[in-house]
């Protein structure tokens, strides 16, 4: 069973993007100086298996969605692909602990990376709101899992998910805000960051995560609670 990808060290695209925005914006530049540098999680480099891992992630705690997908990846008989998910039998496949409506998706994940709706092995050449738009067709996966997976999976540097709660909550504290903007307030206010709005977005992350003292600042002192 594939675990979740650790942290990688900084590339030299995601230093250049950093020292970019630290130079347009100086409230993001005193923030990037207090919580280092940008270390996004690396992907799994399984397209099919990151999308089919998501789904089966979503509205579960960590630990049950862990049992249930390497129940699944078992029930598959430890490959993921489309081929074997349409080849399995579905009995034995909800046995694995999928619901109805997570099994349905992954199906038509798998249908739509064989007929080239979802195109697996020419995704680098599609532009990112054409791609957030046919993964965004599959069943169960929307807008904000197809965003995590153009950032995480594909490294896109210009990811900028306004939905997310964390990025709004991250931008209300690094700039004093009294309440968190707006999706549509939030999408104008990242303009600034273009074409790194991912790193931004990485930045508003970890600000939530400062915030409540779950991570380490430079140097290793636990941040303040």
């Amino acid at each position: 069973m594939a675990s979740a990808p650790e942290p990688t060290e900084p590339t030299p695209d995601v230093i250049a993007a950093t020292k970019a925005i630290a130079r347009r914006d100086p409230v993001m530049r005193a923030f990037i100086a207090k919580a280092g540098p940008a270390r996004l999680r690396g992907g799994m480099g399984d397209y099919f298996g990151a999308l089919v891992r998501a789904i089966m992630y979503q509205q579960l705690a960590g630990a049950a969605a862990a049992a249930i997908h390497g129940r699944f990846v078992e029930a598959l008989g430890g490959t993921v692909t489309p081929e074997a998910v349409l080849a399995a039998d579905p009995q034995t496949l909800r046995a694995a602990g999928l619901s109805a409506a997570k099994l349905a998706a992954v199906i038509d994940l798998a249908q739509k990376s064989t007929d080239g709706t979802v195109p697996l092995e020419d995704l680098y050449e599609l532009p990112d709101d054409e791609l957030v738009a046919r993964l965004s067709s599959v069943r169960g996966i929307g807008r904000w899992t197809a965003e995590m997976f153009l950032l995480f999976e594909l490294r896109r540097l210009d990811v900028w998910p306004v939905d997310d709660l964390g990025v709004r909550n991250g931008y209300r504290i690094i700039y004093g805000l009294p309440e968190m903007p707006k999706p549509k307030e939030l999408q104008a206010l990242g303009e600034v960051f273009r074409p790194y709005r991912s790193i931004a977005a990485w930045y508003c992350w970890q600000a939530v995560h400062l915030s409540r003292g779950d991570m380490l600042l430079p140097g290793g002192e636990a941040a303040p609670r």
